[in-house]
């Protein structure tokens, strides 16, 4: 299986990397529950094989973990974190 390209979308000033594996009639949002790199998932035989089997039935679309984690709040004007 030749690897999926990794694609960004923007959210206000976050980059959210994903990317898109299989053709089915259904849309599956797989988000992993750790930190994660979404290259480094197809290295490991077990996590590829479930992520295969997954875009066998739907289009998988897998996003970056750094999709699910809360962003600071920017306070006032500037680039200053709070």
């Amino acid at each position: 299986m030749k690897l999926p390209r990794t694609r960004y979308a923007r959210s206000g000033d976050v980059r959210i990397a994903y990317q898109v594996v299989g053709q089915g009639p259904l849309d599956l949002v797989f988000v992993p529950g750790f930190i994660s790199n979404l290259e480094v998932h197809w290295e490991d035989a077990g996590y590829s094989h479930l992520l295969k089997r997954l875009a066998m039935f739907s289009r998988l679309i897998l996003l970056d973990n750094e999709a699910a984690l809360p962003r600071p709040r920017r306070r006032g004007r500037g680039n200053a974190l709070c």
